[in-house]
C-alpha cells in the first residue's frame, strides 16, 4: 500500500517514508526521520531531527520524538532515537534525542508500550517489551531490560539500571539498580521480592524454581560484601542460568550500586512513620 500523508501534516523533504505509513493531521516530521513499513502517526505528532521508527510503531497525538535533551551541555550535535518495530507511543509523552554525554542515541525496543504524559530521558536505553504506565519519568543514561514493568508515576534517576522482567511499582523513586526479576516498591525504592508472576508465566518456571531464585538474593544481600556474596551464591548454584544472570547485573555496579533489600515501611511510602 502506498503511504497516505494528511494534507494537514507537514513532511519535510528527504524524510523517508516507508510503504503503508499513515501520517496523520497536524504532525510534523523532519527532513532527517525514516518511518519504517505500515508506521502510524495519528495526529499532532512531532518527529524532530533524526529518528528512525521500526515497522508497524503507532505514535498518538500530541507526542514529541526526538526533540533536544534537557542537557546545557547539548549544543545541536547530530544525534539520535531509535524506536523498534510494533512499539506504541500514546498521548503526551516524550522521548529525546541522544547526548555527547552518551553516545548519541535514545533506544526503545520492539513491542513496547509507552503510556500517557511519560517521558524518556536522553540516552536511556530500553529493551523489547517494556511497559511504562502513565507519568514514568525517566532521567538521562536509564537502562532498562526486556519486559520489565515500570508502573505509574515512578520516577528513575539517572544512570539507573532496571533488570530483565522487573517491576517498579508506581510511585516509587529509584535511586539504585534494581535486580533482573526484581519487585521494587517505596518512595526510596527498596527490593520488596521478586516478580514471581512474571517469572511462572513468561518463562514457565516451577514454585521450586522460583524459590531457589529468591533464596539465591536472600544470600547475595546477606552474604557480606558484595564481590564475597557473589561469590558464594555463584558456588551455591552452579549452572543455574537465571542465577548467573542475577549475579552478572550484581557485578556491573555502575555508579549506584543496588537498592537497598527490606521490608517497605509507611515512610517509605510517603508517609509519616509510625
Amino acid at each position: 500500500m502506498p503511504a497516505f500523508i494528511h494534507p494537514a501534516a507537514h513532511v519535510a523533504a528527504g524524510a523517508q517514508i516507508g510503504a503503508g505509513c499513515r501520517i496523520g493531521p497536524g504532525c510534523v516530521v523532519s527532513a532527517e526521520s525514516v518511518l519504517d513499513e505500515g508506521v502510524e502517526l495519528v495526529a499532532h505528532v512531532v518527529l524532530d531531527g533524526r529518528v528512525h521508527l521500526g515497522a508497524g510503531v503507532k505514535v498518538f497525538p500530541f507526542a514529541t520524538i526526538g526533540l533536544p535533551p534537557q542537557d546545557l551541555k547539548y549544543k545541536g550535535q547530530p544525534t539520535s532515537v531509535v524506536i523498534g518495530a510494533r512499539t506504541q507511543i500514546r498521548e503526551h509523552a516524550t522521548i529525546h534525542r541522544g547526548s555527547t554525554g552518551g553516545d548519541g542515541v535514545t533506544r526503545i525496543g520492539a513491542d513496547g508500550l509507552v503510556m500517557c504524559v511519560a517521558h524518556v530521558g536522553h540516552d536511556c536505553r530500553i529493551g523489547d517489551g517494556v511497559i511504562l504506565v502513565n507519568n514514568v519519568m525517566l532521567a538521562g543514561h536509564v537502562e532498562i531490560g526486556d519486559f520489565a514493568v515500570v508502573q505509574g508515576g515512578a520516577a528513575i534517576q539517572q544512570f539507573v539500571r532496571i533488570g530483565r522482567m522487573a517491576m517498579v511499582a508506581g510511585m516509587s523513586g529509584v535511586e539504585r539498580n534494581v535486580l533482573p526479576y526484581g519487585r521494587a516498591k517505596g518512595y526510596r525504592a527498596k527490593l520488596a521480592g521478586l516478580n514471581t508472576i512474571a517469572m511462572r508465566r513468561r518463562l514457565g518456571l516451577s514454585k521450586e524454581q522460583v524459590v531457589t531464585v529468591a533464596r539465591a538474593v536472600h544470600d547475595l544481600y546477606r552474604g557480606g560484601r558484595p564481590d564475597e556474596a557473589i561469590a558464594a551464591v555463584a558456588a551455591a548454584h552452579p549452572g543455574n542460568a537465571l542465577v548467573e544472570e542475577m549475579l552478572a547485573f550484581a557485578r556491573n555496579r555502575g555508579r549506584h550500586g543496588l537498592i537497598p533489600f527490606g521490608r517497605v515501611t509507611e515512610e517509605d511510602e510517603g508517609g509519616e512513620a509510625s
